[in-house]
């Protein structure tokens, strides 16, 4: 039988031979090595062959592209669709704060993402993402924050995490530590968010039905912001065929499982209506007026949010500690500064290994891009003009790696960026960056909740693991050469096969 969903995917491609055609036929000069990176744009089809080029490497091409353009801004045409691509901090600003009203998520990107997060803060604009943050932010307070860290992470880490690498460490065995840290960060968002515990994080690693759906639903409705051609997964979505048949199934277990945990809270709560609201989608649930599919929509978004982000800027994290012994035995010294059980307090003043997380994430951001639509006509600070209805990116994988921004060393990982030594005390202090310049966790109304709750999580997991261990790449030689991919969030393709090797002594550096 013809796989119709496999004729759609290159429906697009069907006038191929006339687009090589007007390829050919034109005359190009010699030029020069920057002019040559910025994609060529041809009739009819505008920079269809670059984007398809490119297809697989998307975030490393912007990044290429934004390094030669005058003010790290390039506008790029295909197939009837304009959009606006920048990496420059005060046009980041002028989007997400100066003018955050002209620039909302826009209803192409809502409805790309609305079969699987349906209405959920990640995917709101207006009044609707006003009132889920504003219920949100109660979770995110100093003393939630404690909780987070006394409560559930540590208990996570030496219940679960740190059994499972001892017992690769006692078999010298190999594990895929993206894998690991997804299912930990997953257990983490549950229990805080929901008061709810899947225990995925277990001994025998199982693959659950809901885990392996929401894996395939991220990755598919990316693809869908990756056609070139959108017409070809609405298509297949009205057809039910191909991906779309596999991301509508995928959709319908999450939203079951999400609706049990739902249900689930409401009769804990009814049961008990002296219960503290002490989790997130207890505050949600007691308003009686929010429909059911709107509270689906919440739980979805804060999983998405919790488990991506911080596993994979983890994942990231000890690959590029396995690369950089130096940086590892600085982390090891200021982990020898702390009492035996690392407090809440403890990893809140860890400032080199903030250092260390945030210049990880400055060149592996768990969410590499961000793209909006202009709602009214605008002009950028740069001069690049926008027209209602264009689509606005900002990159912020490229905003990491740009040489005017961080430097000529930007590829090089290097925590003492962000360090400054106090001329008095002659400590180390952290030293933030503009989030503007750096907006791996947004800046302006949208910036990130759970930030701070972010790094207190990573901290804490790195240092009861790098005290204990030491995290190597498992391939032969120990070299291994990631590749970065991104869905909604960013991954380390093929995950990260790792060997964990036990330290001859508790702080060995």
């Amino acid at each position: 039988m013809v796989d119709l969903g496999f004729l759609l995917s290159w429906f697009p491609y069907i006038f191929l031979p006339f687009f090589i055609f007007i390829f050919f036929c034109n005359t190009n000069k010699p030029l020069s090595s920057s002019t040559s990176i910025l994609p060529k744009s041809y009739p009819l089809i505008g920079s269809s062959f670059a984007l398809l080029a490119n297809i697989e490497r998307h975030n490393q091409w912007a990044a290429e592209v934004l390094n030669v353009c005058p003010t790290n801004t390039y506008v790029i045409r295909y197939l009837g669709v304009c959009n606006v691509t920048t990496a420059y901090p005060e046009n980041v600003k002028h989007i997400l704060k100066s003018h955050f009203s002209n620039y909302p998520k826009g209803g192409e990107l809502r409805n790309i993402l609305s079969d699987f997060l349906g209405n959920g803060i990640f995917n709101a604009d207006g009044d609707s993402w006003k009132f889920q943050r504003q219920i949100s932010s109660h979770e995110f307070n100093s003393t939630s924050l404690r909780k987070f860290i006394e409560e559930v992470v540590k208990i996570e880490i030496f219940h679960r995490l740190i059994p499972v690498l001892s017992v690769t460490a006692e078999t010298n065995s190999e594990l895929d530590l993206q894998d690991i840290l997804q299912r930990f960060a997953f257990d983490n968002i549950c229990k805080i968010s929901f008061g709810y515990d899947p225990s995925y994080l277990s001994p025998s690693l199982a693959k659950t039905e809901f885990a392996v759906a929401f894996e395939d639903a991220t990755r598919i409705v990316s693809e869908r912001i990756g056609h070139i051609n959108h017409l070809v997964w609405k298509t297949k979505r009205f057809l039910n065929v191909g991906s779309e048949k596999r991301l509508k199934q995928a959709t319908a277990t999450i939203r079951e499982s999400a609706r049990k945990i739902v249900r689930q809270k409401k009769h804990e709560l009814k049961e008990k209506s002296s219960l503290e609201t002490t989790d997130l989608l207890s505050r949600f649930v007691k308003d009686e007026d929010l429909d059911e599919d709107f509270v689906i929509d919440i739980v979805i978004s804060f999983i998405l949010a919790g488990q991506d982000t911080t596993s994979a800027a983890l994942t990231w994290f000890f690959w590029l500690v396995s690369c950089n012994p130096e940086v590892e035995k600085e982390i090891l010294k200021e982990i020898n500064q702390t009492a035996e059980e690392t407090s809440y307090d403890d990893v809140k003043d860890m400032v080199y290994l903030q250092a260390s997380l945030c210049e990880s994430m400055r060149l592996y951001p768990p969410v590499p891009f961000d793209t909006k639509e202009a709602a009214n006509d605008d002009i950028f600070p740069d001069g690049t003009i926008i027209k209602k209805g264009m689509r606005v990116s900002f990159s912020i994988y490229a905003m990491g790696r740009m040489e005017n921004l961080w430097g000529l060393d930007c590829n090089e990982f290097k925590p003492e960026r962000w360090l400054k030594r106090e001329n008095v005390t002659g400590k180390l202090s952290f030293m933030g960056k503009d989030s503007y310049v750096y907006p791996v966790f947004q800046a302006g109304p949208r910036i990130c909740l759970g930030k701070e709750m972010a790094f207190l999580q990573m901290k804490m997991v790195v240092v009861e693991v790098l005290r204990r261990y030491q995290v190597l790449p498992a391939a032969s030689g120990n070299v291994f050469a990631p590749v970065f991919v991104s869905y909604l969030t960013s991954k380390m393709k093929g995950g990260f096969p790792v060997k964990i090797e036990k330290r001859t002594t508790q702080f060995s550096y």
